[in-house]
């Protein structure tokens, strides 16, 4: 397969910039170009919502009528897409040799292969998910697996995880770490009353609830900036909350954050606070300790792994060690901070797309 031609399934691809948009908008370039240097070619099939980037300029677009949402008309829609994708390429003599997806529920039947990418198992693995909608997760994912000729993973948590559940799919499984070389670093200028940063969605698995409990319980500690978009009425429920902590002159939601102000917003941040109940890797935390800001982590997830060096670590359910981890984080100086970012450098897209185009070609 040293012609490798592949068709990306980026039905979800119109939502609000997040870890998934970051890896796509990333990783699409890199692997067209890998791909294209041995004759073959990378395609995007994108749904009625487009794309939430600039489509890269070395990808084929092709556009399609199915919805991101709701899940079960995108499903019902999205095998039709596919196969009429497939089958154009096939009749103008370039036929795509796998079509690659990074959601659930999975396209049933196609007529090439197909790989998976799997970023997390939040249907399974969130605390509160009810049971009997764990049960229909785990038959989803499932199947997926078993129907994938490849899976990658974006860290050694989530291969870990996907063993212990399915072993028999051990021998498909590629971790491929996500990078943390897009952003620009910029020199350090924290003004006396610098923000605590969260940067993220807003919602539920963020355990953004805890943060504003550690506040709550330390005055002393820096005012909080959250900046992602919030998901349903989630950063209402926040500010609420707040409110009943008396805090709420303590909290600033700034909704979404352009790709350009982020860099500014990391140098000038007393620290980053990452309280996740379940994170498949953890870019933001990479980000962080590649612009040598203090982090400060909850032991959910891929955090640890990710963010191994100097981060502090609190439990996702302790306000106190919470508050305790970012007292501690905040005290670090620039010389503890900067193995962290050594080791931060050493994760980029660029070795992301090889370990997919190998992937692919074995």
């Amino acid at each position: 397969m040293s012609a490798t031609r592949i068709l990306v399934s980026g039905i979800v691809l119109d939502q609000p910039m997040g870890g998934v948009r970051r890896h796509n908008a990333e990783l699409l370039p890199r692997i067209a170009k890998l791909l294209e240097a041995k004759g073959g070619e990378l395609a995007l099939l994108t749904g009625r919502g487009g794309l939430g980037f600039e489509p890269p300029s070395n990808v084929r677009v092709i556009p399609s009528d199915v919805p991101s949402s709701p899940l079960l008309v995108r499903a019902a829609r999205e095998t039709k897409a596919l196969g009429a994708a497939i089958a154009q390429a096939a009749e103008a003599g370039r036929p795509f040799d796998m079509v690659h997806v990074a959601h659930l529920p999975a396209p049933r039947t196609l007529p090439v292969p197909m790989s998976l990418t799997l970023h997390d198992l939040r249907s399974l693995d969130l605390e509160h998910t009810p049971f009997s909608r764990r049960l229909v997760a785990k038959a989803v994912v499932g199947r997926a697996l078993n129907r994938a000729q490849r899976v990658f993973t974006v860290s050694e948590h989530m291969r870990t995880r996907l063993v212990r559940d399915w072993p028999e799919v051990e021998p498909k499984l590629l971790v491929a770490p996500n990078g943390a070389d897009h952003l620009p670093v910029l020199e350090r200028n924290q003004a006396p009353e610098a923000p605590l940063l969260h940067v993220g969605h807003v919602e539920p698995r963020k355990n953004l609830d805890l943060l504003l409990r550690a506040l709550a319980l330390d005055t002393t500690l820096p005012d909080l900036l959250l900046v992602g978009a919030p998901k349903h009425d989630e950063d209402q429920r926040l500010l609420a909350l707040a409110q009943s902590l008396k805090i709420s002159h303590r909290i600033r939601l700034a909704g979404p954050c352009p790709d350009e102000d982020l860099p500014a917003l990391l140098a000038s941040a007393a620290a980053v606070v990452l309280p996740s109940h379940l994170e498949g890797f953890g870019i933001v935390a990479l980000e962080a300790q590649r612009a040598r800001v203090p982090l400060a982590i909850s032991s959910a997830g891929a955090l640890a792994e990710t963010a191994a060096e100097s981060a502090r670590v609190f439990p996702p359910d302790d306000p106190q060690a919470c508050a305790l981890a970012i007292r501690q984080a905040l005290q670090q100086s620039a010389a503890d901070l900067e193995p962290a970012a050594i080791r931060a450098e050493g994760y980029t897209w660029d070795a992301a797309a090889r370990i997919f185009v190998s992937g692919w070609a074995t």
